[in-house]
């Protein structure tokens, strides 16, 4: 397989792994909502917050979306979009190799780009991916030609991509996804009572049932809708007459063309037990327009299965979707929807570490997706936390209206809090014990904690079993053998402080006093720190 190199790629390809692994802090002034909610919007640069957030969601996260900037050589308001060929992709390959970690073996990659960059990220997703696991590259409608632009020489470029890529292509989750349409034409013909049995069938053309129809028009609107109405309402009486292949059918089926062909307007019957049942007449099948009639937003519409052109998404008015201006940036929320509605059910987790100005979590918020934001930029806290404050008090522009979204929900805001581990591996010693303790919790329980009033080595409970941690003096003596060793003495302080909590424990500390009978007597776990709490990149 070709592999891409380029100026600094040994340096680059260690990046992530020197990358510092950092403590979230949260910010709960900046936070909103439910305070259990799943949902986390970080501010910090995205490859240090990929490796802190790495040890609580690998494997876990369904569905990724990045939007990075494009490498278009201009400067815009919010990025620096100017980056040389060789620094993007010094950015970009270790984002991407830790973002496919993420990934759980059903889980999905979109990452969006234009042709400047397209098809160099094609060769390094190959290489972090395996080529076996390339989806699509889907090609996307993003602009008109505008009375400005046709004044510019050669062809006007209106297309941006999507390459989409599978953690593990055989076992990928994907869901049938429909588009809308005007009705298909082709299918002429109509069956004057499709109630009556099938050998009594008149065919007729299309025609005059339509023309009666449209007399209800009265505008060149109207007249669309009805024509639409139309379609919908007689599609299991609307149908075409298709050319039977004798090398593609059945020979079972090509027998009853044949038959059919010496009975002239006969209609025949071929039933199959495992497939949809076979009208034939004059040599030809009946193809029912039912088939092409779908359910998209809660109406029923005629329909075309989804293909790797997606031209029907508009881009036209989207400046003011979230209530937040993101020029040139800002992607719509239907778009950001349709990757989701592909490779997501309700639940799942959806992970955006280019969030720019917070489609990615608008959408999966509404759509009823747990989801995962990262944002280094100011806007993390002009943008992207106004805009998802807006959407849980139930905001109705972008795709609300038609996921039927009312508001709800929550998310907690987290900033990047310093390097946890120096050089040799040992915890910081200005690491705090309520950083630390945060940081424990999220990992074992995947809920944000609280800290007490009071300080406490026992942390809480949940599902049964309660967290403890013995680090930095929270019993009142810092030093090693006198606070941060599981021993008899500091077990029974650790009981005491847990309320009268009987269950299970698992206690974090420097080391354990304790052997593994008595940890098995006592029904403790004992983790080490600082070994138990790095991240396993």
């Amino acid at each position: 397989m070709p592999i891409l190199h380029w100026l600094t790629r040994d340096d680059d390809l260690r990046a992530a792994a020197r990358a510092p692994y950092r403590l979230l802090e949260e910010a709960a002034d900046l936070s909103a909502g439910e305070s259990d909610a799943d949902n986390l919007l970080v501010r910090g640069d995205n490859l240090e917050a990929l490796k802190a957030l790495l040890p609580f969601h690998a494997g876990r996260v369904k569905c990724v979306y990045i939007d990075p900037p494009f490498n278009t050589g201009q400067a815009f308001p919010d990025y620096d979009d100017n980056l040389e060929h060789s620094i993007w992709l010094g950015m970009m390959y270790p984002r991407l190799e830790i973002l496919h970690q993420f990934l759980e073996p059903h889980g999905s990659l979109f990452l969006h780009l234009d042709d400047n960059e397209l098809d160099y990220a094609r060769v390094v997703l190959d290489e972090i991916f395996g080529r076996k696991n390339f989806v699509s590259r889907i090609t996307l409608k993003a602009r008109s030609p505008s009375a400005f632009s046709t004044v510019n020489p050669g062809v006007f470029k209106a297309s941006e991509y999507l390459l989409w890529y599978a953690r593990n292509r055989k076992e990928m989750h994907e869901n049938r996804v429909w588009v809308a349409r005007e009705p298909d034409t082709a299918y002429n013909k109509m069956i004057d009572d499709v109630q009556v049995p099938y050998d009594r069938w008149k065919i007729n053309p299309i025609g005059p049932y339509i023309v009666e129809h449209m007399k209800k028009g009265r505008t060149p609107r109207a007249v669309t809708r009805i024509a639409k109405s139309f379609y919908v309402e007689n599609a299991d009486r609307i149908v075409r007459l298709a050319e039977i292949d004798d090398g593609g059918a059945g020979q079972d089926i090509v027998s009853v063309k044949r038959e059919s062909l010496h009975n002239p307007d006969r209609i025949f019957l071929h039933r199959r037990e495992r497939y949809d049942d076979v009208f034939i007449v004059n040599g030809k099948q009946l193809l029912f327009y039912s088939k092409n009639i779908h359910e998209i937003d809660g109406e029923s519409t005629p329909a075309r299965m989804l293909t790797n052109i997606w031209d029907d998404i508009s881009w036209e008015g989207i400046a003011g979707e979230g209530s937040v201006r993101f020029p040139r940036g800002k992607k719509p929320e239907r778009l950001i929807r349709r990757c989701l509605q592909l490779t997501t059910n309700p639940g799942d987790l959806v992970l955006d570490s280019f969030l720019g100005s917070g489609t990615t979590a608008a959408v999966a918020h509404k759509m009823g997706r747990r989801w995962i934001g990262i944002e280094m930029g100011e806007h993390a806290v002009t943008h992207c936390a106004p805009r998802l404050k807006k959407v849980i008090k139930g905001e109705q522009g972008g795709i609300s209206k038609a996921v039927g979204w009312r508001g709800g929900g929550g998310f907690r805001f987290y900033r990047l809090g310093p390097p946890a581990f120096d050089a040799d591996g040992r915890i910081r010693s200005d690491i705090r014990f309520p950083v630390l303790a945060a940081h424990l919790w999220f990992s074992e329980t995947g809920r944000p904690w609280t800290d007490p009033a009071s300080p406490s080595p026992f942390l809480g409970a949940h599902d049964g079993r309660g967290y403890a941690l013995l680090y930095n003096g929270i019993l009142g003596d810092r030093s090693t053998d006198g606070g941060n060793v599981l021993t008899r003495r500091t077990l029974a302080l650790v009981r005491a402080a847990s309320d009268g909590f009987d269950g299970p424990l698992t206690i974090y500390g420097a080391r354990s006093a304790l052997g593994p009978a008595a940890l098995q007597a006592e029904r403790l776990t004992f983790k080490q720190t600082p070994y138990d709490v790095k991240a396993r990149a």
